[in-house]
């Protein structure tokens, strides 16, 4: 007989010493990030420290680093919350409630809000009590296991680790951070009901061949026949298994009932999820390709879905951008590509394609095959998600210095190194070619020799990729054009960069004493006039050495509407704004770099 504790397990790391941990780690990032997006306003006191009221009679007092870019590096050690003058419990749902008015949260979202606080809470607990690696073990350690190791999730956001929709037992067998393998779910769609989209150069027969073994393919043919299907009616699709024991046999029942879907098998291979949680990782074969599946779970504005009307045009963007860059001598030379997204599949044979609106439920039955990097480096290289460089150790030491510390060079050069793999191509991709990614940490593989970086993959490349001006591209490409003015086109540089990821490294490095930020942000000004100085013909009047940029905002977003933070079909309406900052690489700061770039 199974005893009622025995369910308990999974949630064995729900404990008041581990809360207590999440608890301070959240409040010292909601005080952190609200304040950098000017919600909040803490007050400077006599002694050095900071105070902030919330409500009559509560106050919070911490210490704080100031920063460029106006970033807040709070010390959780030193936060105290005093109710009357009592010191009580850090809790950052009480902190929410208490900020709703200046947050502008609805009174109706405010549930939804309050449910990711409390679910990046258990995710941050799951990991309290795992541990992890130190950041000299991860400063070696393999691509996965730096995958797995990820604790933040977002760096801006505040609930960043939702995933409402994951149970407690799903959490600990699919999330990245648990690192357990699993196997995917494979279903057959019948092809009048479905679409199989291909790169370049590649067939069905290629791409199946390469990702399921001879054996695979006959014990899912075997499967249809064995109904008396024929298996040249259907193709195959790859299906995360949360989402066809949650969604797919549920919501699609009619579809399986008629055999439009038959349901077919598990993989052979073994996957383990990446920070996105819904890419999985080939662990049993590495060289075979990422799968990306629809996963109805809800995290930081958004449904995971995958819309097989995007899907369509997916390989032909990628396509056009993997030729762009191979053709570009700038960004070989700062050792730049891209994975690309070879291959999409969406099933469109439900009821749901058939409503007047689009819904959610059109974006429950897609996937895509993206090229993995391990194929692509050589013996000397390794491989490590950006998101490591922001990554701290649970005894708070980053793993950044780390890398510094075991590369052997001077943290400036370090870092030069970094911003010419990094920041010099993305810098190109705008100025030559009007091309913007979503370069923040989850999305960027850094290459790394001995410990420095020397180039870098770009990936997620269909979905958030966008072409910034009306150029002349082909038809299938037409999706990503969306045209914008100059100084908004900047804010592909200065939002998703600056202010996305260098604010928090140059933070991290200043604070461990390894690189002032003055040092580091000069060397991101001569990035940038070196490039001008290289490519004095380029005619882009985009200035990314002004004084100052648009302040756009991430938490206002996901607190104006949790359920659908931005439209993907027209992302620069969404925008929210707070002022201006100021440029850390302005004129007004470094004038004696402005005369190299002409």
């Amino acid at each position: 007989m199974t005893t009622p504790t025995a369910h308990l397990n999974p949630a064995a790391h729900l404990t008041p010493e581990s809360l207590e941990k999440a608890q301070r780690h959240l409040v010292a990032k909601a005080l952190a990030e609200f304040s950098h997006e000017r919600l909040i306003a803490p007050e400077p006191l006599a002694d050095g420290t900071w105070m902030l009221r919330t409500t009559p009679g509560v106050e919070y007092r911490f210490g704080a680093v100031r920063a460029e870019l106006e970033h807040w590096i709070v010390d959780e050690h030193s936060i105290r919350r005093l109710a009357d003058g009592a010191e009580t419990p850090l809790d950052a749902q009480a902190l929410i409630l208490e900020l709703q008015p200046r947050l502008g949260l609805s009174d109706e979202l405010l549930p939804v809000y309050l449910e990711e606080i409390a679910s990046t809470l258990a995710g941050a607990m799951f990991k309290v009590a795992q541990g992890g690696p130190t950041a000299d073990a991860l400063a070696d350690a393999d691509f996965q296991t730096i995958e797995a190791a990820m604790t933040e999730g977002h760096p801006g956001f505040v609930a960043n680790n939702g995933r409402i929709g994951f149970g407690v037992s799903d959490h600990a067998a699919f999330s990245p951070e648990s690192g357990r393998p699993f196997r995917m779910v494979w279903v057959a769609a019948r092809r009048s009901a479905a679409h199989l989209a291909l790169g370049a150069g590649l067939s069905e027969e290629t791409l199946l061949e390469g990702e399921l073994s001879a054996a695979e393919r006959d014990r899912f043919a075997s499967r249809l026949r064995d109904l008396g299907e024929d298996p040249a009616d259907f193709l195959l699709l790859p299906v995360h298994p949360w989402q066809w024991e949650n969604r797919v046999a549920i919501t699609f029942a009619p579809d399986l009932a008629r055999r439009d879907l038959v349901l077919i098998g598990e993989s052979e291979d073994e996957y383990r999820a990446q920070q996105s949680v819904r890419t999985m990782f080939n662990i049993s074969q590495p060289h075979r390709h990422y799968v990306k599946t629809a996963l109805a779970v809800q995290n930081m504005g958004f449904l995971r879905g995958l819309s097989p009307a995007y899907m369509r045009v997916t390989p032909a963007i990628n396509d056009w951008v993997a030729d762009l860059v191979a053709g570009d001598a700038t960004l070989r030379d700062s050792g730049f590509r891209v994975l690309r997204e070879r291959a999409s599949i969406g099933y469109t044979g439900d009821a749901y394609h058939r409503t007047a609106e689009p819904s959610a439920h059109r974006k429950m039955l897609a996937a895509l095959w993206r090229e993995s990097p391990m194929p692509l480096i050589s013996g000397t290289q390794r491989l490590a998600t950006l998101a490591s460089l922001l990554h701290r150790d649970p005894s708070g030491a980053s793993v950044a210095t780390a890398l510094v510390r075991r590369s052997g060079l001077p943290a400036a050069q370090w870092v030069r190194a970094l911003l010419r793999a990094y920041l010099r191509p993305i810098v190109h991709c705008l100025l030559a070619h009007d091309l913007a990614f979503m370069p923040h940490g989850e999305n960027l593989i850094l290459i790394l020799e001995a410990h420095t970086p020397t180039g870098v993959f770009m990936k997620d490349i269909g979905e958030e990729v966008a072409l910034l001006a009306d150029r002349a591209v082909p038809d299938e490409v037409r999706r990503v054009v969306a045209t914008v003015g100059d100084e908004e086109k900047a804010l592909a540089v200065f939002t998703d960069v600056f202010d996305g990821v260098l604010r928090h490294l140059s933070g991290i490095l200043h604070v461990a004493g390894t690189l002032p930020e003055q040092d580091f942000w000069r060397i991101a000004a001569e990035i940038v006039d070196e490039h001008a100085a290289e490519h004095p013909h380029l005619d882009s009047l985009v200035d990314l050495r002004a004084d100052a940029f648009a302040h756009s905002c991430l938490n206002r977003l996901q607190l104006r509407n949790t359920l659908r933070m931005v439209d993907i079909a027209n992302q620069s309406a969404s925008l929210m704004y707070a002022g201006t900052l100021e440029n850390p690489i302005g004129r007004a700061r470094f004038p004696q770099l402005a005369a190299v770039g002409g």
